[in-house]
């Protein structure tokens, strides 16, 4: 195959967007350019990442477990306990050298790379996108940042500590007061720029591009447009519960779910239940999570933009486009939590104002809490952070014509596959080999995942046999799948603290234990989640040690909701 005609790539991540956020995926936010990509593409309904954002980024871009590939906490959690991570392979909180990026390899190849967007896999210089193989980037370094231009300064005229602006442009610090306009908006600039990238001929020089839009919507601070949020009014005045049961209804009738599939019941951290709430406090709710609507419908109108440029260059057919969510629903303060040297509550409240006539502007900052979030991950249990389902599966569209056109397949995928397939995926379709164990001088991991080529194109009944084991393991919760069964382990206070079993085909809801049941399976799994432990070198953490103030700044996850 020529240069000229080997594909295009175009990954697109979503930030803790939920399961059933968008319409292809049952969901009622407007989202026509999503649903137009996945009833004309593929849909997968088990596709699996880590369950929180930058350990899934590194994945893949790794095509290898994010406890190898340099994320095997996130950086935020990591710094917090030095004595537990500083130092140890796996835990360096960047995209490390033991891995060949999916970019770099591709750029080597003679494809042009590019990504605007989150990055979250290393704030220094050396480990910024372009040292990773994108020759174009403009990207937001940390986890998250307002979505318009507000920067709070505190009275030395420093940054609000929790959530600091640090954007970078190919290889130089932005700054961000003098070159980002007032009239910013995350999502909107990421795509201008990508847009940029992409309609660069002079820059491309004829070749396929491989580039990744990489939104921080609708990761919090949920902040949209007026007049976005306005289509959303009355919208959710129901609750979440309600929300949670239409959803996993309109998931049903879109061929998501099966029928009769049983949910877990909803859980809650927070202290009450939306009946038990005051009027006052639902319409607050209800306003957050119209603003939450209001970021996946601009999001959508962004993908649609982005998708007419493919259109009219006659690029979308021979453009693999994909589309994903880095983890499960957001219920709490994630990458906040962690970096308790500021008190999140008092920063939010010195900085900002969440009045109900205010939620949504620049200066507000308000996220949902663990309610709402469950009403996008049902059935799954819980949601980001969990090694339960609900923390992990993840909605997946992938356009690609060649593909689904050609092998006739059903166009929605149900295998079991994760985030680490992607890389082998595009390498096989690029015919670029993966360099092996050796890149540019130093040693390097094999890919762990697995190409969904033969799998599209009806040559494989499923991506992985039924003996693959896959584990996750982040902030103590830890999990091990093989086939149909998975085995899971959540520490107290929130869960058990006892490995659990279930038959995850027949009960994605997670809500019959078989431990005791089928105890020499369970037995099976904990044996394979000692070969994970292994072959990974991941640092197992004590059951309680997210809940002991010691020496290392032990600290409760706190699902407080922010209001």
């Amino acid at each position: 195959m020529s240069l000229e005609k080997r594909p295009n790539f175009l990954i697109i991540v979503a930030d803790d967007l939920g399961f059933t956020d968008v319409s292809a995926f049952g969901g009622e936010i407007h989202t026509p350019n999503l649903k137009k990509l996945g009833t004309n593409g593929i849909r997968f309904t088990d596709f699996h990442t880590a369950s929180a954002c930058s350990p899934t980024r590194s994945m893949l871009f790794s095509g290898t477990d994010n406890h190898i590939a340099g994320l095997g906490q996130m950086r935020e959690f990591a710094v917090r306990h030095p004595k537990k991570f500083s130092g140890k392979p796996g835990y360096e909180g960047y995209l490390n050298e033991r891995v060949a990026p999916l970019p770099e390899i591709l750029r080597d190849d003679g494809y042009y790379t590019f990504i605007s967007g989150k990055w979250h896999l290393g704030l220094e210089p050396d480990s910024w996108p372009v040292k990773r193989g994108f020759e174009k980037a403009w990207t937001l370094l940390p986890g998250a940042g307002n979505h318009f231009k507000y920067i709070p300064r505190d009275e030395n005229g420093g940054q609000m500590n929790f959530t600091p602006w640090l954007y970078a442009d190919d290889d130089r610090e932005v700054d961000c007061d003098k070159e980002i306009p007032e009239d910013f908006y995350s999502t909107n600039y990421f795509t201008d720029k990508g847009i940029e990238f992409l309609t660069d001929d002079v820059q491309r020089q004829g070749r396929p591009f491989f580039g990744c839009l990489t939104y921080t919507a609708p990761h919090w601070p949920y902040q949209a447009h007026r007049e976005k949020i306005d289509k959303y009014k009355g919208k959710y005045d129901a609750g979440p519960e309600d929300l949670r049961q239409k959803r996993l209804k309109q998931a049903i009738g879109a061929g998501i779910l099966p029928d009769g599939i049983e949910p877990h019941q909803l859980t809650t951290y927070q202290d009450r239940r939306w009946h038990q709430l005051s009027d006052e406090e639902r319409a607050i709710s209800s306003r957050i999570m119209e603003t939450y609507a209001a970021m996946v419908e601009i999001l959508d109108d962004n993908i649609g933009r982005v998708i007419d440029i493919l259109e009219k260059k006659g690029e979308l057919d021979n453009t693999f486009v994909l589309f994903m969510s880095d983890n499960g629903a957001e219920g709490s303060l994630m990458e906040a939590l962690p970096l308790q040297i500021v008190n999140v509550k008092n920063e939010i409240a010195k900085y900002y104002h969440n009045e109900l006539e205010n939620i949504g502007n620049k200066d507000s900052w308000t996220f949902y809490g663990d309610q709402w979030a469950q009403a996008a991950t049902a059935p799954s249990y819980m949601c980001k952070g969990w090694n339960s389902e609900g923390g992990i599966r993840c909605p997946l569209i992938l356009h690609y014509p060649p593909l689904h056109d050609a092998g006739k397949k059903q166009y929605i995928a149900r295998a079991f596959t994760t985030v680490m397939d992607i890389l082998p995926t595009v390498l096989e379709l690029a015919e670029v080999q993966h360099p092996g164990t050796e890149y540019k001088g130093r040693k390097v991991v094999l890919p762990k995942g697995k190409s969904w080529v033969p799998y599209l194109q009806d040559k494989a009944e499923q991506i992985h046999s039924e003996d693959h084991v896959t584990g996750w393991e982040l902030f103590g919760q830890q999990a091990v799948r093989k086939g149909p069964y998975k085995a899971l382990f959540i520490p107290k206070p929130f869960g058990p603290a006892k490995w659990q079993l279930f038959h995850i085909r027949n009960d994605p809801g997670e809500t019959k234990d078989l431990a005791e049941v089928e105890p020499e399976r369970l037995q099976t799994m904990l044996n394979h989640w000692a070969e994970y432990v292994a072959e990974t070198g991941l640092v197992e953490l004590g059951s309680d040690f997210l809940f002991n103030d010691d020496d290392e700044g032990g600290h409760v996850v706190n699902f407080t909701y922010v209001d």
